[in-house]
């Protein structure tokens, strides 16, 4: 697709350390992470309250 290596991707990394710093680029990380984290609970929780709702239709 785009192509890039590893040299790529290191030289990239720099750029952006140098441009936000290493104490922002740790925070961006971070939230990142953490944002992630949430959209998986949110998923799995939709998906247990889509398998949940057969069963209360067919209790009632």
């Amino acid at each position: 697709m785009l192509g890039l290596g590893p040299t790529e991707l290191i030289i990239i990394l720099i750029i952006v350390i140098v441009l936000f710093g290493v104490g922002r680029v740790s925070k961006i990380g971070g939230e990142l992470g953490s944002a992630i984290r949430e959209f998986r609970a949110g998923i799995s929780k939709n998906e247990e309250a889509e398998a949940e709702e057969p069963t209360k239709e067919a209790a009632s």
